[in-house]
């Protein structure tokens, strides 16, 4: 046990933009792939991979102060910190279970391949710790080691099904066929999509709107243009916080960067990408026709930087900040989490097809239920930090992770696992948002 802890823990040493082309290297391998093809390939998903993260580092950056900024200037005192999602990923990667649940999630994976009961194949090894940290906090909450093994399945069949129903469109939404998203944290809010985006349609007038940024740029000119957008966005929150003349156009320049850059960091990354998903969809043909229609599950990165994405993630980023700000309840200030805001509206902004109104308009209740839930369960996150060792240096309160931590999907089955009055209740309205999922993905791709 304890050697293949030492052999878990090491491959998860690896960056996450090392370890997931290593792992599409090989799959492409197995696919039969020549190395002429494979390696540049790879290495190009590798590049796409390190230029996001990049970008978003920079981002986080530049966020990061302003938000300070604008905390020190309303004079709240909030009981919880935002550490935002790295520190759960550390934590989930340090429970005890977590080196047994890797290859459960796995094996789980292939029983449902085996009779069609799911056409994802998820090779996203470092996102598995979306499924551990409900492991983890049920362990925390029960003790019950089986309980936690049964949670992190179950998260694991949701998110596989979820794939499963997204599948056409974020095929059509990246322009690279054969593919779909692993995290959890994206595919939660997919089914609040297609349900909100359902509901638009019969809204007169609003159902009119056509807001994707080429028609945003079309209608509004230069405003229009999403390096405008940003800029705009980095200016108000500047002002926001405080911020000096040099400084407000040094933040608003760097928005603007971050709109431009990642569509490219992620055009090679889909580049490399077509290779792999060419590749798998022949060999499956010829080799093993019952799985032809399979489809691998990747990182948020293959469609992040897609400009419906990041334009909507901008705006909701102050809209957030607001709601923190006035809303009654709320624990804590969004500092550690915002800069993923792009996280939550990903598969919001595949369901209405990129436009930009529609997205913002159903990421908004997304935003709320998360600032409830992460504050809600700040307890727990910091008792499994507790128990892993972790801190924050000079600080001693209660933390929490404002989307990772208020997910909420994983808040409604820990809610269901302890019988709690608003997950009890909320089950009609879980059960209805499936059936709507299932009426509009199961027949035809919800795109032509």
């Amino acid at each position: 046990m304890e050697t293949i802890q030492n052999l878990v823990e090491y491959v998860l040493s690896f960056q996450a933009y090392t370890l997931l082309p290593l792992f599409i290297f090989v799959f492409s391998i197995i696919l039969g792939i020549p190395f002429g093809k494979s390696i540049p390939a790879t290495l190009s998903i590798a590049v796409g991979f390190v230029g996001i993260f990049l970008v978003f580092d920079f981002f986080v950056a530049a966020l990061g102060p302003v938000v300070e900024a604008l905390a020190t200037r309303t004079g709240l005192d909030y009981p919880a910190l935002d550490v935002g999602w790295p520190p759960l990923a550390a934590i989930t990667w340090a429970f005890p279970l977590a080196a047994v649940l890797i290859p459960v999630i796995l094996g789980v994976n292939i029983l449902l391949l085996l009779p069609g009961w799911t056409k994802t194949v998820n090779i996203d090894l470092w996102n598995f710790w979306h499924y551990i940290f409900l492991g983890a906090m049920t362990f925390q909450l029960t003790g019950n080691a089986w309980l936690a093994i049964g949670m992190t399945i179950l998260a694991e069949i949701i998110g596989l099904k979820l794939a499963d129903a997204a599948r056409f469109q974020v095929a059509e939404f990246a322009g690279v066929k054969g593919i779909t998203i692993s995290p959890l944290s994206a595919l939660t809010y997919y089914p609040l999509g297609l349900a909100g985006n359902w509901i638009i349609d019969r809204i007169p007038g609003l159902r009119s709107i056509d807001a994707d940024p080429e028609n945003i740029r079309k209608k509004l000119g230069i405003l229009g243009e999403p390096m405008t957008l940003g800029f705009l966005i980095g200016l108000g929150l500047g002002i926001a916080g405080g911020y000096e003349v040099r400084e407000l156009f040094d933040l608003g320049v760097k928005f603007a960067a971050v709109v431009a850059l990642l569509p490219v960091m992620t055009d090679i990354l889909g580049k490399g990408l077509m290779v792999v998903s060419e590749g798998m969809t022949s060999f499956l043909e010829k080799r093993v026709p019952k799985f032809a229609k399979s489809v691998i599950a990747l990182d948020n990165a293959i469609i992040v930087g897609k400009p419906a994405v990041v334009v909507s993630g901008l705006i909701l980023i102050p809209l957030a900040l607001v709601l923190a700000l006035v809303l009654p309840g709320v624990r804590f200030l969004p500092i550690g989490d915002l800069a993923n805001m792009v996280g939550l509206v990903i598969m919001i902004a595949v369901a209405t097809q990129g436009n930009v109104v529609r997205t913002v308009l159903i990421g908004i209740p997304a935003v709320i239920g998360s600032l409830y839930v992460a504050g809600a369960l700040a307890p727990t996150f910091t008792a499994l930090a507790t128990n892993a060792g972790f801190t924050v240096p000079g600080y001693s309160g209660e933390i929490t992770a404002f989307l990772d931590g208020g997910n909420l999907l994983r808040a409604f089955l820990l809610g269901l696992l302890q019988g709690s009055p608003w997950a009890l209740a909320s089950i009609p309205l879980v059960l209805l948002l499936a059936w709507t999922t299932w009426r509009l993905t199961a027949k035809t791709p919800p795109y032509s």
